[in-house]
Formats: structure tokens, sequence, C-alpha cells
């Protein structure tokens, strides 16, 4: 008993356990394995088209009109420009992807029907990288041209990513989710213009 307690007790043991435990609390912080088991579900609805005008009242009578006034034009809404669907990479995932341009001309990538895994530091991407399906396609999203349309917000859902009104839809051509912590995609959608 006295000499398994004098082994623990000798700097070098101590220094191992300690370098252990280091290297375990690191390898838990870097690859959060729990991710695998935890689910986020968003259900954001998509942003309205534009804001609905408002009645101003005026304390002065309008003189009748002298002609028939034309009929009122339907408001403006939101049109799909680009459209795609997801394919599987490093992780099972599934769902579409729709690029909206909202009447009042901002743009939205909103994911619909999203099903993958969870993981550290995963981002909706744009990218001028093809779409390639299997594990050639897992890595190839950072080599070009790519816009982060911001940190996945579940990993299940319908969710909504302001994106900059003036994207060249010419150039990013695909959607990826992509984890940027290991430089990988968990999956991809080609975008095709509306």
């Amino acid at each position: 008993m006295y000499r398994a307690r004098s082994r623990l007790t000798r700097p070098w043991v101590l220094g191992v356990l300690v370098a252990g435990l280091v290297a375990v609390a690191a390898g838990l912080y870097w690859f959060q394995p729990w991710q695998l088991w935890v689910d986020e579900t968003v259900q954001e609805g998509l942003p309205p088209a534009a804001a609905a005008p408002t009645s101003q009242t005026q304390s002065q009578p309008q003189p009748a009109p002298q002609s028939p006034s034309p009929s009122p034009s339907p408001p403006p809404v939101a049109r799909d420009v680009a459209t795609g669907k997801l394919i599987s990479h490093e992780h099972e995932t599934s769902g579409t992807v729709r690029i909206v341009r909202a009447a009042d001309g901002s743009l939205v990538l909103r994911v619909e029907n999203l099903a993958t895994s969870s993981g550290p530091d995963v981002h909706v991407w744009l990218s001028d990288a093809p779409v390639k399906s299997g594990k050639d396609g897992w890595d190839v999203f950072d080599d070009g041209k790519y816009l982060d349309a911001g940190k996945l917000k579940g990993n299940k859902g319908n969710q909504n990513y302001a994106l900059p009104a003036d994207v060249d839809l010419t150039v990013y051509r695909s959607v990826s989710i992509w984890c940027d912590r290991f430089n990988v995609s968990f999956g991809a959608a080609e975008l095709t213009t509306a």
C-alpha cells in the first residue's frame, strides 16, 4: 500500500496524469462528441416580402379626382432566384435551399426541411465550387470564393440567412453546410437559377 502511494507522488507520474487530463479536456473541447446526439430544430417563416404601406390621414379635404383612377397594382412579392437540393457529404444531410429576392430587393438564403448532424462551428456558405457527390466533394468549398452566410442556427428545420443584395449568383453557384473547424462539408446543394 505504501509503495503504491509513493509511486503516485513521484513528480513524473503526477506530470503524466495532469498531461492526460489536459489532453482529454482539449479533445472534448475540439471534437465535441456530444454534438452527434444533440438536435436543435429551428422553424423560421419566410421573411415578409416588404412592409405594407401605411395609410396617411390628411387634415385638408382632397378634391374629387377629375378622371377615374387606375386600379391599384398588386403588391410586389418575393420570388425565388435560385434553388437546389442538398446531398450528403461527411454527414447524412437532406433538405432544399432557396435564394429569395424580397420585394424590397434584399436577398435571403433559405434552408428548408434541413436534416443533418450537429457539429462544432458549422456554417452556411455560398461557394463558387461545383457540388461533387461522395468523398470528392467533402473539402472543395474553401478552395475558391465563398461567402459565409452565418453560423448554422440548428441542424433541423427551416432557417433564413440574410445575404448582401448584390451577391452575384453567376459566381456563387452552390451552398454548403460547412464545418469550419474540420474544413469539411456536411452536405451541399448545386444552385439552379430561376
